[in-house]
């Protein structure tokens, strides 16, 4: 699909599209953001210059748990990634508790805010440790906050309210008590049952999916590790004067 030549594409906003092998040729750029999907840009070539190494080695030094978290091998290492997680987001948790209240609930560009962010959270634990590792048949808690693509439907289904209001308190303890189950998951977890296969439909909408042990703890991870640095990069813009990141520790 070619797009007219001379088209004012000032200001779009160009949410979860397939851009695979898309160019911009002879565009004015400035002010250009990309935000990609879990900080994997893949390639990308800007004038010649491959950039795409360079975003992921800048996010790792920032955000060190991402190397820690692609280094995951054993069921200690799993146990390890999830000790650090529980670190950092207490951390972050204990920053936002510090900040006036509706810096909670403030969305930056649209995009989630931390209570919206902690109750997606919840919502994946319910869906990867609940119902696809522990087969419980209705895992999900009600405050679970699914992805905006879930179906009405399913969203009905499953009993979630996404217009629901709870207190940032409530949000909170919901979420501790999903970081405690998967730490007591974890720790039952031998290396001989990593690649187990659980085959279940994670939410109707989904279908039935196959996927081993080691990929669904694999998935709450990276689930609680690049959604607390949207966290951190958006508390850094609500709360930091001047634009100045807010004191958010490791």
């Amino acid at each position: 699909m070619d797009i007219p030549r001379g088209t004012d594409l000032r200001g779009a906003v160009v949410v979860e599209a397939d851009l695979r092998g898309a160019r911009l040729v002879g565009c004015v750029v400035d002010g250009l953001r990309v935000d990609s999907f879990a900080g994997d840009l893949g390639s990308v070539v800007v004038d010649d210059v491959e950039v795409g190494g360079f975003v992921r080695d800048t996010l790792d030094a920032r955000h060190p748990e991402r190397r820690q978290l692609r280094a995951v091998r054993t069921a200690d290492d799993h146990r390890a990634m999830w000790t650090t997680v529980e670190r950092l987001w207490t951390g972050t948790l204990a920053s936002a508790e510090a900040l006036p209240d509706a810096v909670c609930t403030a969305r930056v560009d649209g995009e989630w805010s931390l209570t919206d962010t902690v109750r997606h959270l919840v919502f994946a634990v319910d869906v990867w440790l609940g119902r696809v590792l522990a087969d419980e048949p209705r895992p999900v808690h009600p405050l679970g906050l699914p992805t905006g693509d879930t179906s009405p439907r399913t969203v009905r289904d499953l009993g979630l309210d996404p217009a629901a209001t709870p207190s940032w308190a409530e949000v909170v303890a919901v979420h501790a008590g999903r970081l405690a189950d998967v730490r007591a998951a974890l720790a039952e977890l031998t290396d001989d049952r990593l690649d187990d296969v659980r085959t279940v439909a994670p939410i109707p909408e989904w279908g039935t999916e196959s996927h081993t042990v080691q990929a669904c703890f694999r998935v709450l991870a990276a689930e609680h590790v690049e959604h607390r640095r949207y966290a951190v990069r958006d508390l850094a813009r609500l709360s930091g004067p001047g634009g100045a990141p807010a004191a958010t520790p490791d």
